[in-house]
Formats: C-alpha cells, sequence, structure tokens
C-alpha cells in the first residue's frame, strides 16, 4: 500500500493512495492526527467509510512531516566513496538533518543567498514502523513501516567548512521527501531496486540498492546502539556516485533546473530549483 500527508482546503491529513483518489483517512471520526501517529498507533487501518480526495487536488507534504529524528548515512555506496575519496570505515558513517529542512513533491528546493554549491543526492528513506534499542540485523527489517524517495540536496561549500558535515545539511528547505510512503509488501526484491537522480533530462546516478556499503539492516541496527528508533522515523540511507561537486568541472543545481530522483517500486520525486528571495 501507498500512504500520503497532504493538505487539503486548509487542513492537514493523511490518506490511502488508489489510484487518481486519495482515502482521506484522517478524516475519519478517532483516527490518528497524522501518518506519525498512526504508524506509532498501529492504526493505519482505521475503520469506516473515508471521503476520497482527487490527488491533484491536495498539496502534498512530505510523508512524515515531523519526524523526531532524520538520520543519513554518508559515503554508503561503493562509488560514492571513491570518488570522494574517503577511507574505507568499519560502521556506518551517520549525520543528522532537521525537520525543517523536509519538502513535499514539488515543493521547490530553494538555493541560499549564501551559495552556489547546491547538489543533488538520489537517495532511498527508511521510515521506522516499530522502534526500539540494540535491535538486531535478523530482526531490523520487521522494524520498517515503508520507504519513500529522498534528496539530500546539500550546500557543499557549508558542509565542508569543516569535516562536520551538519551546516550543509541544514538549510532549510533543501530535502525532499516522498511522494508516497510505500509499504515494504510493495517491493518484491529490495537488492535490486535502483536508485537513480536525473537533473534537466539526463541521468547523472544510478545504483541498485545492493551496492550499499551498509546493508539497510545493518544501519538499523547500528544506528539503534546509540538511540532509540520511534516509529516515523527517518534514515536516508546513503547515494551512489555520480554527485555534481566530483564532477568535472562540478555541476551546481540552479534556479530553473529541474531534479528528480527515482527509485524503482518506490517512486519519482520531482523538484525545481528556486533562489532564495
Amino acid at each position: 500500500m501507498r500512504f500520503v500527508s497532504f493538505e487539503f482546503e486548509g487542513r492537514a491529513s493523511w490518506g490511502r493512495v488508489e489510484g487518481d483518489e486519495i482515502v482521506d483517512l484522517g478524516a475519519l471520526p478517532g483516527s490518528a492526527v497524522d501518518l506519525r501517529s498512526a504508524i506509532a498507533g498501529g492504526a493505519m487501518h482505521p475503520a469506516g467509510d473515508a471521503p476520497r480526495i482527487a490527488r491533484g487536488a491536495v498539496h502534498l507534504l512530505p510523508p512524515i512531516p515531523n519526524p523526531s529524528k532524520i538520520l543519513c548515512v554518508g559515503h554508503n555506496y561503493e562509488s560514492h566513496r571513491q570518488e570522494t575519496g574517503r577511507a574505507k570505515v568499519s560502521n556506518p558513517s551517520i549525520f543528522t538533518r532537521f525537520a525543517d529542512t523536509l519538502l513535499g513533491a514539488n515543493d521547490p528546493i530553494v538555493r541560499p543567498k549564501v551559495s552556489t554549491s547546491l547538489d543533488f543526492e538520489a537517495e532511498l528513506a527508511v521510515v521506522i514502523g516499530k522502534g526500539g534499542r540494540n535491535i538486531s540485523e535478523a530482526q531490523a527489517m520487521d522494524h520498517i513501516a515503508g520507504f519513500a524517495c529522498f534528496n539530500d540536496a546539500s550546500i557543499r561549500d557549508f558542509q565542508w567548512h569543516t569535516t562536520q558535515f551538519t551546516p550543509g545539511k541544514n538549510f532549510p528547505g533543501t530535502a525532499p521527501f516522498g511522494p508516497e510512503l510505500v509499504t515494504p509488501d510493495e517491493i518484491e526484491d529490495l537488492e535490486a531496486v535502483v536508485v537513480r537522480s536525473v537533473l534537466n533530462g539526463q541521468t547523472m546516478q544510478e545504483a541498485p540498492v545492493s551496492f550499499m556499503l551498509f546493508p539497510i539492516p545493518t544501519i538499523i541496527a547500528y544506528v539503534s546502539q546509540f538511540t532509540e528508533l520511534s516509529p516515523g522515523d527517518v534514515i536516508a540511507t546513503g547515494t551512489p556516485g555520480g554527485v555534481g561537486a566530483k564532477r568535472e568541472p562540478p555541476v551546481w543545481m540552479k534556479a530553473g533546473d529541474t531534479i528528480t530522483i527515482e527509485i524503482d517500486g518506490v517512486g519519482t520525486l520531482t523538484s525545481r530549483i528556486v533562489d532564495e528571495a
């Protein structure tokens, strides 16, 4: 199944996607106030005859607009590790994003005034369904509510000011996420799923999930050792090689560009670039 969060006629809600319609589950009496709460309460399928809304009539939000944690994995594809010159490591490299960086599908990425070094990073996002600490790799997949497309767009010069990534990864309005949360049963072979980015019609990155250096169960197990994962938490699992910063010459996104993240079986996430007002 596929779920979305959205705004319609001034009201925020969430629902299940059925073709060109959204079943507005948030409109049912007594239902969870948002998708994160529905996941936490095991209430993604409330009973009742929910109203239907044409998908084109809503403004899509990030599938989880209000995660308590957004954890990102750096250099998790060998092609990206090599192009950045990073040394091999024994554990996943983890950094964080803030919730106000998230964008819904079709919302523009805002290139800030202070930089022209705006880069793209196509990633598969994992949304936690069942929280916990010290989750084993063998049980990790049972803790997943679903998957979504993610663009870990980066302000590279701010990322490179020091060895800490945080500034370049946390400008507001730089992380498109969505459009849908896709439940694991929709994906027949996760390892074969291909992650790609397409900038102005040109494919820039492309690699299957099987090329990850640290597979998803390993990431979940590692992260849950140092923090308790909660329902609705988001983990962006890393980007393949081909980022703009490592091309000759570098390719930076600019106002008027269109960047699309495509993930087989998960969806297509398209964003245009605008300059900060």
